[in-house]
């Protein structure tokens, strides 16, 4: 271990204790003069034009870098899990110059006009498809990056990318302590009726650690606050934390409305200045969809679709709600924002005699883990194992090793537990690719899963044994890719592709014959009984036109505000929440508050999934359909999976993913899978 500078350690498994907040200056200014000498030596190829070949500048180009976008993906994700003000302070003053750096390199004319050289001097048939796909992404990069425009315009576009990285940065800081900002000790335990006594347990214990022992602590992390919305019987209780939720990063300190406004004008004049209409038909020109319009006319057609299904299911629930004493329904024909998870979860009760919290002690996160990977191992051919002794960045952590025979494909760390240094959410990044300077993927994956409690296994409800999978089918992504430049390996690919691997990996948690494998009580040892499966599976369609439409108004939002940014920039949120997009949305006797300021996935990064929350959708779409031959074939055929692990998850962005999807399934995709599962054909 390098530990003068770990950050920029060579070390697979580097010394996270060893990459402390002092290091980051030093370390990545260090990275950066590195960066900066080897692309030098590219330049300085133009005096020695004999010496300038595919490998010495396109290659090269891609090997330049590498060693401090490593240290840069290790401090951003120790910003993700151990947000500390040390640590926050020495990233925020480096974040600029990191961004400055990779905003500058493809408006480097010399480095341009020798990558376009080496273009013309190497001929297409001495390529492998690899490398003929690599230089197109490469000139592609250059020019949506700037290259072509003049010094002026490349001077503003710098200073455009420089701005973002700050402004996003902020967003997301805003979201994090303002949901940090807030708890609620509830001292009256009569006030917790209804609430579920897994959701009393976690919250007595973190009252006792913030030494409060008769108290239950409660907080705006989402294992704390879902079951509250879901089962707690007191209505005024429910609307305090509603409305605490729609306060995050909303007015005050952390307002992040004028964060928002700032990204959403600084992304409209970088698209602007490249060319595009808008953000949105940048950000899709490579992807699947190849315009915003086009992955716009996707998110109407597909509510246009499921408008009728979402109108009746509207309508029964107003009706259980009236029928059930529910008050703003009764006086107003519509539900509260604060009592829909209350009432629809009565109503599914009832309506499937189906409470989740039974399925909880089925499981145990260990289990659940052991499950996901038991599944892969069968369908890809792999074997994964702990790894003991390792170092990690919390004890939480834990690390595994992923082989295929007695090759060691990659490895993963797993952090599935809050804390209050945590972002929030889940995500896996890649923090290796197999290559010259690693001999295998590196990854991990991070949730904020329920923690465990009173000495008992952490236990998940369903929709976090799902996350778990998600995350997972990510992570498989990486360290099954085989792709023989590190650029196009793994997730690398398309943004509304991305998800298809991962979400394609939920189905396994839906299907009895995989859910047999590892969905077992915790003290019991006794398997899910099939009543209990098929109770499952019958809920997991009850308002599944609701929880479509919650994905496309977000998409429709998202597409709005970068396709349209100059009508919607400095609109009114909640205005354009309520009645813009009022088809979109369930009918409320309030008016409801915009989410937009505490969207991470579209303001905490400059591009994140900005014009691109449409992808979700659209790769459930791509997924659906896959998993057909699956289900044709057998959930667990290990041929079929063998075939999506070699026509899918290994080949990365090595072509485009329209080629792999058709590949794979022998045409292109079609929407009418994704519906008839949900019911909604």
């Amino acid at each position: 271990m390098n530990t003068e500078n770990p950050f920029l350690s060579k070390d697979f498994y580097v010394d996270w204790r060893q990459l402390t907040p002092d290091k980051i200056v030093p370390d990545i200014t260090l990275a950066l003069a590195r960066a900066k000498k080897n692309l030098d030596e590219i330049c300085a190829l133009k005096n020695c034009p004999e010496k300038i070949t595919f490998d010495s500048a396109v290659l090269g180009f891609s090997r330049a870098t590498r060693e401090l976008g490593t240290a840069w993906t290790r401090v951003c994700h120790l910003e993700s899990v151990e947000n500390t003000p040390e640590f926050r302070r020495a990233y925020n003053e480096v974040l600029p110059k990191v961004s400055e750096f990779f905003g500058g390199i493809f408006l480097n004319d010399e480095l341009k006009n020798v990558i376009d050289i080496a273009a013309k001097k190497t001929p297409a048939a001495t390529l492998t498809a690899t490398q003929a796909r690599f230089l197109e992404e490469t000139l592609a990069d250059f020019r949506d990056n700037g290259a072509n425009l003049p010094a002026d315009k490349k001077a503003r576009l710098n200073e455009i990318n420089t701005r973002l990285s700050a402004t996003t940065a902020k967003f997301a800081e805003n979201v994090l302590d303002s949901t940090n900002a807030w708890e609620k000790f509830v001292e009256d335990e009569g006030l917790l009726a209804g609430v579920p006594e897994s959701a009393k347990l976690a919250a007595r214990d973190s009252a006792r650690k913030k030494g409060r022992d008769n108290a239950w602590r409660f907080t705006l992390q989402a294992p704390s606050l879902s079951p509250i919305m879901q089962y707690a019987e007191n209505d005024d209780l429910r609307r305090e934390f509603w409305e605490a939720g729609n306060a995050v990063a909303r007015g005050g300190e952390f307002d992040n409305t004028p964060v928002l406004r700032e990204i959403l004008a600084l992304r409209d004049e970088k698209a602007k200045l490249l060319g595009f209409a808008n953000f949105a038909d940048y950000t899709t020109s490579r992807r699947m969809a190849k315009s915003g319009g086009n992955a716009l006319k996707f998110v109407e057609t597909m509510q246009a679709r499921i408008a009728s299904f979402f109108a009746n299911e509207n309508a029964e629930l107003e009706q259980f709600a009236r029928e059930h004493g529910e008050a703003t329904s009764k006086k107003f024909g519509k539900i509260a924002p604060w009592a829909r998870g209350f009432v629809a979860e009565k109503m599914r009760k009832e309506r499937y005699d189906f409470d989740e919290e039974l399925l909880r002690p089925y499981f145990p996160v260990e289990s659940v883990i052991a499950g996901a990977f038991a599944i892969a191992s069968r369908l890809y051919g792999i074997e994964i194992v702990e790894k003991t002794g390792v170092p990690v960045w919390h004890d939480d952590v834990k690390v595994y090793e992923v082989f295929d025979g007695g090759k060691m494909l990659g490895a993963f760390y797993a952090d599935w537990h809050p804390r209050e240094t945590k972002r929030s959410g889940a995500w896996m990044n890649a923090l290796a690719t197999r290559g010259e300077d690693a001999p295998a993927h590196l990854g991990l994956i991070c949730g904020n899963l329920t923690p465990s409690v009173a000495g008992k296994p952490a236990l998940l409800n369903f929709d976090e044994v799902v996350t778990i999978f998600h995350e997972f089918g990510h992570l498989l992504h990486h360290v099954l890719s085989d792709v023989e430049i590190p650029d196009l390996a793994g997730t690398n690919v398309a943004w509304d592709f991305v998800e298809l691997p991962s979400q394609i990996m939920e189905n396994w948690c839906r299907n009895s014959e995989s859910l047999a494998l590892f969905a077992r009580h915790f003290e019991t040892g006794e398997a899910l009984s099939d009543e209990l499966v098929k109770k499952l599976l019958r809920a997991e369609k009850f308002r599944a036109a609701s929880a479509a439409m919650r994905q496309l108004s977000f998409g429709k939002m998202d597409l709005d505000f970068h396709i349209d940014t100059e009508k919607y920039r400095d609109c009114d949120l909640e205005k354009y929440w309520n009645e813009t997009i009022a088809n979109y949305q369930i009918p409320s006797p309030v008016p409801q508050i915009s989410m937009a300021r505490k969207f991470l996935h579209l303001f905490s990064d400059p591009t994140g999934y900005a014009a691109g929350y449409y992808s979700y959708k659209w790769a459930e779409m791509l997924e659906a359909d896959c998993f057909t031959r699956f289900e044709k074939e057998g959930v667990l055929n290990p041929k079929t999976g063998r075939d999506f692990r070699e026509k899918i998850l290994a080949r990365g962005n090595s072509a485009p993913a329209e080629e792999l999807f058709r590949d794979f399934m022998g045409r292109d995709p079609d929407i009418t899978p994704l519906l008839a599962r949900d019911g909604l054909a």
